[in-house]
């Protein structure tokens, strides 16, 4: 039950991300409304990655970084539960 509500998490924040990421394409859906929930959940975790991973030609490879810990976290927090 906990390893699913875990699993379940983490996919929420996973998939809140990939819309954060998809958001950085298409600038036009900063305005939107329905994208300062999105940007206050993910925005704080991304800069932390972004402090520490730097642009590299001018590509932003912190948010794969970020996904990369994520995924190790959970699979880390799934081997303890």
């Amino acid at each position: 039950m906990i390893r699913t509500l875990v699993s379940l998490l983490f996919n929420i924040y996973v998939t809140l991300l990939f819309i954060r990421i998809l958001a950085s394409w298409f600038p036009q859906w900063n305005d939107q409304a329905w994208m300062v929930p999105v940007k206050q959940a993910t925005d704080p975790y991304l800069n932390t990655f972004r402090k520490i991973v730097p642009p590299i030609g001018g590509l932003d490879f912190s948010p794969t970084v970020a996904l990369l810990a994520l995924f190790v976290l959970e699979w880390l927090l799934l081997i303890i539960l």
